[in-house]
């Protein structure tokens, strides 16, 4: 693993924690000498996280969509920038460029592109680690939903277990290192497996 995504809010949070464990993030990356790829903000926990890779000596590559350029919330700072032309784009560069991928506390767009690379992982369009970085229990109920889509199986218990979910840094990024993607099939029900081969 050479470089690590991070998806997170562009609006800071309520909590002095959050930004506390963004910055901790972005140090041990580039003290990893992992390349941070992110959405290429200066704002949120988006600019926390690359500054603080930034100010210990890392590398940070951001793909900012054209609007987003135009809106004046591009990192100028970075160590390289890129811009695409809309945010479809900006997934899929950044899916090539990284190795793994990390939800922080975020909104909307933290999680749709967080669960976007689960689904392509679930479909076989990629074999990348995910892991929410949880902070003050942030994702505990978005954990929850999850458990329960695997109660009323709308997903597979595999796959949910394919993701990590927890606080220590340490131990994500060892799990990401070492992470192996799931065997499971998409579809719990025997006559649409059978129906597809």
């Amino acid at each position: 693993m050479r470089s690590v995504c991070v998806y997170c809010g562009s609006n800071a949070g309520a909590k002095p924690i959050y930004t506390e464990r963004a910055i901790a993030l972005g140090t041990r990356l580039a003290k990893d000498g992992l390349t941070l790829v992110y959405g290429g903000g200066n704002v949120g926990l988006m600019g926390i996280v690359a500054d603080a890779v930034l100010e210990a000596g890392g590398e940070v590559v951001g793909v900012i969509p054209e609007q987003l350029v135009n809106w004046e919330v591009a990192h100028r700072g970075v160590t390289r920038l890129e811009t695409v032309g809309s945010m479809h784009e900006r997934k899929a560069r950044m899916f090539d460029l990284s190795d793994g991928f990390i939800a922080l506390p975020g909104g909307f767009g933290t999680l749709d592109e967080m669960f976007e690379m689960l689904t392509w992982r679930q479909l076989g369009i990629g074999d990348k680690p995910c892991a929410f970085l949880d902070v003050d229990g942030f994702y505990e109920p978005l954990i929850a939903m999850l458990d329960r889509m695997v109660e009323e199986r709308f997903l597979h218990a595999d796959q949910r277990r394919d993701l990590w979910h927890g606080d220590d840094l340490t131990a994500m990024l060892e799990w990401m290192q070492r992470y192996q993607p799931a065997q499971a099939d998409k579809w719990m029900d025997e006559k649409r497996r059978k129906a597809l081969r």
